[in-house]
């Protein structure tokens, strides 16, 4: 147990895990944004219960996945080739999370735009439904959110020869202690706003067709991702603010 947290005896150790901290928050946004809208269709007394549930299965899959993370790594051996891409273990998982994101996403759009009374009392998911769809995503951006934090932390152990794995795992304790302090009020948020809502929908969307592109192989930054959703989150938020002035 002294070897496991050894890495923190030195200033690095420390830095590092700031820093990761930061960038699985930053990771977890787009995560924390979908189960605010696919909770929105539940009674309201249930809500907390699937977001905190959400977040804590997505807790346990990521520490689950960091223990399974010499396999993970063995994912990367192709299967088979499409249109000149080789496609592997990783690749598949990217690509099924990214259509699975993208259907969701749109769908939503769909019902939020054809709104019916009708069709949305048809449609109310239950809680083992709501459950169900947030472990499958969780799978997906815990896969990527870990990968990431793994590629992060090889540059410590190549510096010191100190193992990074407890700051990968406090790094992740951090940042869904932070997303589940904060969940209902982004939740609240989403849901009261439309047009928000509209913006976070447009987002995933954006991170599926990501997820589709590393899945053949194709390396975009999210950094540009993230830049266009909080640029269009500013604007919006000034829209809402003038409404609010213009209606007294």
């Amino acid at each position: 147990m002294t070897d496991f947290f050894e890495v923190f005896t030195i200033w690095e150790g420390w830095v590092y895990l700031f820093i990761l901290s930061i960038l699985e928050i930053v990771l977890g946004i787009d995560n924390i944004i979908f189960i605010s809208i696919v909770t929105d269709k539940l009674e309201e007394s249930k809500k907390r219960l699937a977001r905190n549930l959400g977040l804590s299965i997505a807790l346990i899959l990521r520490l689950l996945l960091l223990s399974l993370i010499s396999l993970l790594m063995t994912l990367t051996t192709p299967l088979f080739s499409v249109l000149g891409s080789d496609i592997s273990g990783q690749s598949m998982i990217l690509i099924l999370g990214g259509l699975f994101l993208i259907y969701k996403s749109v769908s939503e759009m769909h019902n939020s735009i054809n709104h019916n009374p009708e069709e949305s009392k048809k449609g109310k998911s239950t809680l083992t439904q709501i459950i169900t769809q947030i472990v499958l995503i969780d799978l997906i951006f815990s896969f990527d959110s870990i990968i990431s934090a793994v590629g992060m932390t090889n540059g410590i152990q190549e510096q010191t020869g100190k193992n990074p794995m407890a700051i990968i795992v406090i790094a992740i304790i951090i940042s869904m202690v932070i997303m589940m302090l904060f969940s209902r009020q982004i939740s609240q948020f989403i849901s009261s706003n439309p047009t928000i809502k509209m913006i976070a929908l447009s987002f995933l969307v954006a991170v599926g067709v990501l997820l589709i592109a590393e899945g053949f192989g194709q390396e975009f930054p999210k950094g540009y991702i993230y830049f266009a959703l909080a640029y269009a989150l500013v604007v919006e938020m000034l829209n809402i603010r003038m409404r609010k002035n213009k209606n007294g």
